[in-house]
């Protein structure tokens, strides 16, 4: 599902945020990325999302090279991924519902079919009773779980997700963990950037570990 062969990626004035990183995560596979502040793993994502390009390498995301993705054509690629980011980016002048719908409004569905994907989707999360509510009303628990719902409104085959607990407790930091496990049982692919390292032990999944935007580790849970 994913595939980086030797990728760097370098910034106007010469810093590197990635250099020469390599790394396969299978289709099905919940896979973490771990590192400090600046490790590189914001970047990454941001590849895989095609919001940058890399500066060279290679990355392929379902057998497609997004060096091959030109700009017009980069709406319908990101259609295949969900995006989960750490502080929601939800829009604070509409409802819950319509947060949700975002997503298949500018994919040109029809209200009806929209309507029961976002129905779907708040259910998936436990949040169909607050579909009228605004944002802001509601806990950062609860926001986040908004923001999971919009990312997977579109039945994405992956699913990435940048610090998606780093705002959050412990106990609400598992239970949305435990919705991207949910999801991860029914087929779906992820690559979660975090730093919580004893959340991700809990769950037993292969971690990808980077340092100065090189690869550190890539260890499996039974190591």
């Amino acid at each position: 599902m994913i595939r980086l062969d030797n990728v760097t990626k370098r910034f106007p004035g010469g810093q590197e945020a990635l250099t020469g990183l390599s790394f396969c995560v299978e289709k099905g596979e919940m896979v973490f990325v771990t590192g400090h502040s600046g490790a590189g793993k914001s970047t990454l994502l941001r590849l895989i999302a095609l919001i940058d390009r890399p500066t060279s390498g290679q990355v392929i995301i379902d057998n497609q090279n997004t060096r091959r993705v030109k700009r017009g054509k980069i709406p319908a690629y990101r259609r295949q991924i969900g995006m989960v980011f750490q502080d929601h980016k939800l829009l604070y002048d509409r409802p819950v519902f319509d947060n949700v719908a975002l997503p298949l409004m500018i994919a040109g569905l029809s209200h009806r079919d929209a309507g029961r994907r976002v129905r779907a989707a708040l259910d998936q999360v436990g949040l169909l009773h607050k579909e009228k509510r605004n944002p802001q009303t509601l806990s950062a628990g609860e926001q986040q779980r908004v923001g999971i719902a919009r990312a997977i409104v579109t039945r994405p085959k992956l699913l990435i997700a940048d610090e998606p607990t780093g705002n959050l407790d412990p106990d609400l930091s598992l239970e949305v963990m435990r919705i991207f496990r949910r999801f991860n049982e029914v087929g779906v692919t992820l690559l979660i950037a975090s730093h919580d390292i004893s959340l991700i032990d809990r769950l037993g999944c292969r971690r990808i570990e980077l340092e100065n935007g090189r690869l550190l580790e890539t260890r499996d849970p039974w190591q």
